[in-house]
């Protein structure tokens, strides 16, 4: 069985804010979950659409023949990242760490499991 395979790694956003978007679009069918990511005004709306794409042409790389209402998402996951360390000042002449929080967004496509 042929499936296309997609990892976003290193995108500047919280893995906590690509969670819910992941769970509405895994299971569903590749038409149905772009059309959903393309009216989504959300900054995880447009790295989850790049991931699904490349997950497509993966797809069609290998030599997938199924059409986008065919194929569906297999695998929508999201992982974190390394987090990046800031120095902000605050009162009294103290300091406090920012935590700017990375993740790797992977996406799998492929037909629909019959069991």
């Amino acid at each position: 069985m042929i499936t296309g395979k997609s990892m976003l790694k290193h995108r500047r956003i919280s893995p906590k804010k690509m969670v819910p978007l992941l769970d509405e679009v895994r299971g569903k069918n590749v038409e149905d979950a772009m059309h959903m990511l393309s009216v989504l005004n959300k900054k995880s709306a447009t790295f989850t659409m790049k991931a699904l794409k490349a997950a497509v042409a993966s797809y069609r790389d290998k030599g997938g023949e199924l059409s986008d209402d065919q194929l569906f998402v297999r695998v929508a996951k999201v992982d974190r990242g390394p987090i990046w360390k800031r120095v902000r000042p605050m009162y009294r002449g103290m300091a406090t760490v920012i935590l700017k929080r990375t993740c790797h967004v992977t996406i799998e496509v492929g037909p629909k499991e019959v069991q």
